[in-house]
């Protein structure tokens, strides 16, 4: 087999905000760039103009930089290559492949109803198609014309599909599509046919709800001299009611996951398994996914999303990220939240106490709240309900044998231990005074290294506000 320089694209309409279902229709064809040295182009497909916007564009480009799905080529948009649809329909018209169609909206739906009114499947009757030896009906004044693909007639559309297998469309079943709108716009499935052609995709990987337009589109390629691409159509991702995901159904846009707190590792490794599989591998590396990213290995079932699958995920990857990358992470959150992670502890050693408990950074940015707020002032009420009178001089041997010994947590847990054997109490009933002391809480990290990032100095007054 000779070699193939692979071309993949990812070709989103910017009609809506992207959902992880979207994603993964770019992450599969990135990674089958990446693993075969090939390119990844980024196709904006925005031809219908009422629903295209911007906004929907910046968050397609966006979600795909945070991601890590990094391009060959573009964004290229549609609307910018106008000109060229319209060379390629002229060209088309000029040599036979199309014809111009004058038939109302109003007479094509009187077709239609009349078709299902016999239990006929609707479709276009050719009413303008011409052929030897036929009579077209005046053309009516005044009216602009679609341009309709003259669609062969018998025979088959077979194409082997990469996830689907052989599949095979009678040409009967497909009527003569419009290629052009009255007032000279190209349609989806035509504008598809050019760019592909024009920009090499060898592989064109994509949801199954295009399954029904891959047979008109080859034979838009063929009547052209095209030859078509392996085509691999991903079954549907199901919202975790089972319904297909879309923002109707309740999916969150990919800066929804952005702004709760969710790793970009943790997303593309969640996307990647929603329809892919490596032996048991459940978490791995974007390297790893790339390495062993194959389409023999796309399952032909729909995939479903679990949240907490995605939420066991990001904590898994939480919590072996490295402190110093989760706490730049981190850092917006926290600020957000009104800290200043400048002013107290060290922020990634604070990170690094709280990222084994936490699911996502959100979380981790409300653990940290403990060390940035301001030290608690505890009413003399407050401590008595709190904090047990027996507990008072236990406190106080606990201030001064913390004050002499060295900042690290293995000497503060060493310290514990010595009070609780001079005391004979068990670690909960000196623990829990001790953190309610520090921050007003009971619900803390381990105490000893909660000591270890509190700092001993601003540990030591706060504690003894409370014995004083």
């Amino acid at each position: 087999m000779r070699f193939m320089h692979i071309r993949t694209r990812f070709a989103p309409s910017p009609t809506g905000f992207i959902h992880l279902g979207n994603l993964r229709s770019a992450l599969y064809p990135w990674a089958f760039a990446r693993h075969n040295k090939g390119d990844f182009i980024l196709r904006i497909e925005d031809t219908d103009l009422e629903r295209s916007s911007q906004e929907a564009v910046d968050v397609i480009i966006e979600g795909m930089a945070w991601l890590g799905l990094d391009l060959d080529e573009g964004p290229i948009y549609q609307m910018q290559r106008i000109d060229r649809y319209r060379e390629v329909v002229k060209q088309m018209l000029d040599s036979g492949l199309a014809y111009p169609c004058y038939m109302s909206e109003e007479e094509l739906n009187k077709l239609r109803d009349q078709q299902m009114a016999s239990k006929e499947k609707p479709r276009y009757n050719g009413l303008w198609r011409p052929e030897p030896g036929k009579t077209l009906p005046p053309v009516p004044e005044g009216v602009s014309p679609v341009i309709r693909f003259k669609n062969p007639i018998g025979g088959s559309v077979i194409w082997n599909d990469a996830v689907k297998g052989q599949i095979e469309i009678s040409n009967d079943q497909l009527d003569d599509l419009v290629i052009a709108r009255p007032d000279g716009t190209p349609t989806y499935n035509f504008c598809v046919v050019i760019d592909d052609m024009d920009m090499n995709i060898t592989h064109v990987i994509r949801g199954d709800d295009h399954v029904n337009n891959t047979p008109r589109q080859i034979n838009i390629m063929r009547a052209l001299g095209g030859s078509p691409p392996v085509y691999a159509h991903l079954p549907t991702v199901l919202n975790d009611a089972g319904e297909k995901m879309s923002k109707r159904n309740g999916a969150m846009s990919v800066r929804d996951y952005q702004r709760a707190g969710y790793l970009p590792d943790a997303i593309l490794n969640y996307l990647a398994r929603l329809g892919w599989s490596h032996g048991d591998a459940e978490v791995f590396t974007k390297e790893q996914f790339v390495n062993w990213f194959d389409l023999e290995s796309l399952g032909r079932s729909p995939a479903q999303h679990n949240p907490e699958k995605l939420l066991w995920l990001n904590h898994q990857y939480i919590q072996n990220s490295d402190p110093v990358k989760l706490a730049a992470a981190t850092k917006p959150f926290a600020h957000e939240m009104g800290m200043d992670t400048e002013a107290g502890p060290d922020f990634v050693q604070v990170v690094s106490l709280l990222k084994d408990r936490a699911n996502t950074l959100i979380e981790i940015a409300e653990g940290a709240k403990l060390f940035y707020l301001p030290a608690p002032n505890l009413t003399a009420d407050q401590i008595k309900e709190n904090i047990a009178e027996a507990v008072m001089p236990v406190l106080k041997d606990l201030v001064e044998a913390i004050s002499t010994a060295e900042p690290t947590k293995e000497a503060y847990a060493a310290v514990f231990k010595q009070i609780l054997a001079k005391y004979q109490i068990k670690m909960p009933a000196l623990a829990m005074p001790v953190r309610y002391a520090l921050f007003a809480t009971t619900q803390t990290p381990a105490i000893d290294s909660v000591l270890v990032v509190l700092g001993k100095e601003e540990a030591v007054k706060r504690l003894s506000k409370v014995v004083q």
